[in-house]
């Protein structure tokens, strides 16, 4: 799969001017790459879009211009693009209160590792969580998580064939399951996995 390369990126100047259309294009692209898991757990699947428009963001906010700053941010942001053989998500866990938040924080802790992906009639396929950083303490696990789902290739091939896609969370204070997730998420998630 494409990694963001230095020449894919615009100019800060260059930024400014197309940015609320490339916004408006990548939010569009993001409905077709977001399951809700529950009311509280939601996953955006990224790829290079959704990653180069982080980048993007982060250089303007920064006012990165110079080569060494912008590769700190490719180096960053990379990794979190697919390979070809895995899905990478952003999990957020969200709870408006505060004190809920707080509260279901804490009894949530670990749940980063019992989200699961299941192609067709294969096996549920658990993630690796958090490679860049420790997330969670023993307090409290974090309310954003990054997942990567390894599928073998008998799995990438019936996903890129259009098989059905289930998801769900098994943690002991919080599980869900989606039986199928949306026609359009769906061929979204098939354009990750190599041919």
């Amino acid at each position: 799969m494409a990694k963001i390369t230095r020449d894919s990126l615009l100019s800060l100047e260059d930024y400014a001017k197309a940015r609320k259309d490339f916004r408006a294009k990548v939010m569009a692209h993001k409905k077709t790459r977001a399951v809700s898991l529950g009311n509280h757990v939601t996953l955006i699947f990224e790829d290079e879009l959704t990653m180069r428009y982080q980048v993007q963001e982060m250089l303007r906010a920064e006012r990165i211009f110079e080569e060494a700053g912008i590769q700190d941010e490719l180096d960053a942001y990379n990794p979190l693009v697919p390979d070809g053989s895995n899905w990478k998500a952003t999990m957020m866990v969200e709870y408006t209160d505060a004190e809920e938040r707080k509260r279901m924080l804490a009894k949530l802790i670990g749940i980063e590792n019992q989200v699961w992906v299941k192609v067709d009639e294969f096996d549920k396929v658990f993630p690796i969580a958090d490679e860049d950083l420790e997330r969670e303490t023993e307090e409290k696990t974090s309310s954003v998580h990054f997942l990567r789902f390894e599928l073998s290739p008998d799995m990438a091939r019936a996903a890129r064939q259009g098989a059905n896609i289930e998801m769900g969370v098994d943690h002991p204070a919080y599980r869900v399951a989606i039986e199928s997730v949306a026609p359009e998420v769906r061929a979204s998630l098939a354009e990750d996995l190599a041919a």
